[in-house]
């Protein structure tokens, strides 16, 4: 990701008013801090935005069509306990919340162009921000080079599939096959990715839809096949099998908390694609369609499918792998591989890649650009993945990065509460990238302590809370307890300082 990235692409017709005059507030700021600024970071004018609701759209629509994403759904259909119907509304109610969620912190990002690292310094400080977005960045890398791995697999069935296993023996748990599908997918990747945001967008834009209409393919092969016995299989799954254990409510707030929870780490991060968007009605398009309406027909899709494979193999089989696994059909191997490679990709894309690229530029503006912290998070990555099977994957690593999920709850609480309740919307633009002792986002010495202690004080709870064993039902919803609570006691402490008014062309 070079440092024209902030250009996002070719530049798209003239925005219609929204929330902002037609050319916006006045994007240039004026004498920045080096320390504080470089291009990728600096505020990106209307007019090179090209962006629109679709754009948005695609990048919800590949956060879902993950690998996990689709076990994921298969399996709260499976094994909830409740029947299709409410499973079903719980996906969708999950969508919306996650859709009012985004519209809040990435309407910021609209109106004045800035990156989630730096829409942080106004409640964090310009120098406090370094501290959540180097976890949110440390969290990306981990699931980055996982991320890989599992493409890579992907690629691996594809080659076995049209030349064969290859020779035998492993090192470091992958094979001569699994080591070159592993090197492709990283140096496809690193490829892509220094290419900058406007071939990140189109690889979005192609991936996404290619991905559903493979999908409708199989639910269509998958119905020919089961023929009348799948809707009786349907059915039962909408009958459901009695009241869940723990409760109907209960097992309810756990499919909508798990399913909100599975977007976490990419809504702190939102401002970071919000940003290329021409205005904010376009946004809020695109996460409707990306969000609520994209998880149900992407839900729709999976019981079919699911309720199939349970007719023609006798199980519910909730791993597309194991689906093409069953089915002895080389190119409808080649197909698959190829849709579970784009998948994977396209969630790398948007969850786990453009986060710590902004995040280490915010760590040193003068020095690192988003290219540069690319090809860090790539290297990070890379290691990662190249150690998944030998050592990572056994020791508990999806522990620790939940972990840090949960201590980055607050920070969007904080980041909201101060943006609405406490600013009103508005922001100074300049001091967002002042150093100067008197700078409105300065505070002390660059960090708003009482911001560090509403963060550390809610990120204790939710820790605690994701590690108590009576509180696994509810463990979805500790995203969103420990949001409220950041932002509840950020507003508490900043009571006691007189926000001065941001200046005028904020």
């Amino acid at each position: 990701m070079s440092n024209d990235t902030t250009a996002a692409g070719p530049a798209g017709p003239a925005a219609a008013p929204d929330t902002a005059p037609p050319d916006g507030p006045d994007l240039a700021v004026r004498d920045p801090d080096p320390g504080l600024y470089n291009e990728d970071l600096a505020p990106l004018p209307r007019a090179k935005r090209s962006w629109g609701a679709f754009e948005i759209f695609n990048v919800w629509t590949n956060d879902i069509q993950s690998l996990f994403g689709y076990t994921l759904a298969a399996t709260l259909f499976i094994s909830s306990g409740l029947n299709g119907w409410a499973v079903f509304a719980g996906i969708v109610l999950s969508g919306l919340i996650v859709m009012v969620l985004c519209d809040l912190v990435g309407r910021p990002s609209v109106k004045y162009g800035v990156p989630y690292a730096v829409l942080a310094r106004a409640s964090m400080g310009v120098r406090g921000t370094q501290f959540p977005t180097l976890i949110r960045g440390v969290t990306a890398m981990f699931w980055y080079g996982a991320q890989t791995y599992f493409a890579s697999t992907a690629v691996a069935l594809l080659i076995t599939a049209l030349f064969g296993p290859g020779p035998e023996g492993t090192f470091l748990g992958l094979s001569a096959v699994g080591w070159t599908a592993y090197i492709v997918v990283a140096v496809f990747q690193l490829a892509l990715f220094g290419k900058g945001m406007s071939w990140i967008g189109t690889f979005l834009n192609w991936a996404g839809p290619a991905v559903y209409a493979v999908m409708g393919a199989l639910m269509a092969a998958i119905w020919v096949m089961a023929g009348g016995d799948l809707l009786s299989e349907l059915g039962t799954v909408f009958a459901g099998s009695g009241e869940p254990e723990g409760g109907t409510v209960a097992a309810f707030s756990a499919v909508v908390g798990t399913m909100t929870a599975y977007f976490a780490a990419v809504v702190v991060n939102y401002g970071d694609f919000s940003r290329f968007v021409r205005t904010e009605r376009s946004m809020r398009i695109g996460n409707l369609l990306g969000l609520p309406v994209s998880l149900a027909v992407f839900s729709f899709l999976t019981l079919v499918i699911t309720a199939g494979t349970s007719v023609l193999y006798g199980e519910a089989l909730t791993n597309p792998a194991d689906i093409v696994d069953r089915v002895d059909n080389v190119w409808l191997t080649v197909v698959a591989a190829l849709t579970f490679f784009v998948a994977t990709v396209g969630i790398n894309l948007v969850a786990n890649f453009v986060p710590p690229a902004y995040g280490l530029a915010n760590l040193m503006p003068s020095r690192i650009s988003a290219r540069t912290g690319g090809v860090i998070t790539a290297a990070v990555g890379f290691v990662i993945g190249a150690l998944w099977v030998a050592f990572i994957e056994d020791v508990g690593i999806s522990a620790f990065v939940d972990t840090l999920g949960a201590v980055l709850a607050p920070l969007y609480g904080i980041i909201v509460a101060d943006l609405y309740l406490i600013r009103r919307g508005r922001l100074n633009l300049d001091a967002l990238y002042s150093a100067a002792p008197d700078g409105e986002y300065h505070y002390s010495k660059g960090w708003n302590t009482r911001a560090m202690a509403a963060f550390l004080l809610a990120s204790v709870f939710s820790v605690t809370a994701l590690w108590t064993p009576a509180l696994t039902d509810w463990s979805g919803f500790t995203w969103l307890v420990g949001a409220l609570l950041g932002g509840a006691l950020h507003v508490l402490f900043m009571r006691a300082r007189r926000t001065p008014a941001p200046a005028a062309r904020s």
